[in-house]
């Protein structure tokens, strides 16, 4: 499948389902590499409609950071700790905080 039909086919599920948390990650994660603010956009409605959603915190971090918005994507990464801790995920706290250390030592932030 083609990524033009793979989009096709995550908007049209999107459309279906719109209370459905992953289609909107599958369409930010395939927009991601040739479309970053198509991808921030989807990143964007998951962060303030689907808050609860974990998998969104380190990809949109990440996102944020590599199109040097780094004040959004340190309240992102900071957000995502705090939201893997209220979840009891050990995984995705582990990932994102790891994922944060570098961050912040690459960006010369405390």
């Amino acid at each position: 499948m083609s990524n033009l039909s793979r989009i096709e086919a995550l908007k049209s599920y999107a459309e279906q389902e719109p209370e459905n948390p992953f289609n909107w990650y599958a369409l930010a994660l395939e927009f991601r590499t040739q479309n970053p603010e198509q991808a921030l956009f989807y990143f964007n409605k998951l962060l303030n409609e689907f808050k609860v959603y974990l998998p969104t915190y380190f990809h949109a971090a990440s996102l944020y950071s590599e199109m040097n918005l780094i004040e959004d994507a340190k309240k992102i990464y900071e957000s995502g700790i705090a939201l893997a801790k209220t979840q009891n995920d050990a995984h995705a706290l582990r990932e994102l905080q790891n994922t944060y250390q570098n961050f912040l030592i690459e960006n010369d932030l405390d």
